[in-house]
């Protein structure tokens, strides 16, 4: 009997603790959904684009590169044109779902690349102080001055118009403000004790940056890149409206407004709504979710909400 009662009361096994291991990030998903409802509304807008970026080819009703000068500035809902088409018979349906391939590719490329540049420059610049800081920080003052679309305007039309062009600009636009931000955050970094302590112990300045410095700006770099994103598409649409961007013959949002622009507008004043909501909705979703990333990552924001 003693046996038995010792058996009945022993604990069952938990067959449901890989599950929950495996739901743990699915519950700091719906912790931010729930703490930043409007974020997370940003974070599915985003995240609707590149699903449907990813699956163009399946999804797009017609090749977007067919031309059919027969049926040009087709009317919406027209020949089974959804969207209408362009002034070369292209459906423009099919070619909006091809065009957030290059403006989602091109924003989150242009990103990664000009925040990482321009947060390792901060923090070298910030960590190496004296005159080379100094110095530095002129040339990231001279590069500030100019407006970042007349610049990222210059760069592509010296290196021509491509995809990879168009993303090296943006780079180069974006670097040097993050630059100033982050120095500003290895500038408050250095004064803590830490990094005192690993000074005196003779700490390497290559371990230093990346053991001490680099983990306590990620929450900059994310806020940053996040941030920046919505800049980035805009930055693309623009130049591929000015025919300085990503080649015309490119489906891309700012290449649709291009074509429906000048002469097009009369007599086919809905061409530019569709591409202009997109960019307007990725723009939404980006700006949504690095304003609730700050929130949530900025320690100096984190306490009041």
């Amino acid at each position: 009997m003693l046996g038995e009662r010792r058996d009945s009361q022993a604990p069952l096994p938990r067959f449901g603790s890989g599950l929950l291991r495996l739901s743990a990030p699915a519950k700091a998903v719906w912790n931010f959904s729930k703490r930043k409802p409007v974020g997370a509304l940003g974070a599915f807008i985003l995240l609707a684009l590149v699903v449907i970026a990813i699956f163009a080819p399946l999804l797009a009703p017609q090749d977007p590169y067919e031309l059919n000068a027969l049926n040009a500035w087709a009317a919406p809902g027209t020949g089974g044109h959804l969207l209408g088409t362009d002034e070369g018979g292209r459906d423009n349906m099919s070619r909006l779902l091809y065009g957030a391939r290059v403006s989602l590719h091109v924003g989150v490329m242009s990103v990664l690349i000009g925040i990482t540049i321009g947060a390792l420059m901060g923090i070298v610049s910030a960590y190496v102080g004296g005159a080379f800081d100094l110095i530095f920080q002129r040339v990231v003052d001279a590069f500030m001055a100019f407006p970042g679309i007349i610049l990222a305007l210059g760069i592509v039309a010296i290196l021509g118009p491509s995809v990879w062009n168009v993303i090296w600009a943006l780079s180069f636009f974006l670097a040097p403000g993050t630059a100033r931000t982050v120095r500003s955050q290895v500038l408050s970094i250095k004064e803590m004790d830490y990094m005192l302590a690993a000074k005196a112990v003779g700490v390497s300045p290559v371990r230093t940056i990346f053991r001490h410095i680099v983990p306590n700006c990620l929450a900059v770099y994310m806020i940053l890149a996040s941030l920046t994103l919505g800049t980035a598409i805009t930055a693309e649409a623009s130049l591929s409206f000015l025919g300085l961007g990503v080649p015309i013959t490119t489906a891309t949002w700012g290449g649709m407004l291009n074509s429906a622009s000048a002469d097009f507008l009369l007599v086919a004043q809905w061409a530019p709504i569709a591409p202009g909501v997109a960019i307007a909705l990725a723009v939404y979703g980006a700006n949504l979710l690095g304003d609730a990333m700050r929130d949530v990552l900025d320690p100096r924001l984190r306490g009041g909400r």
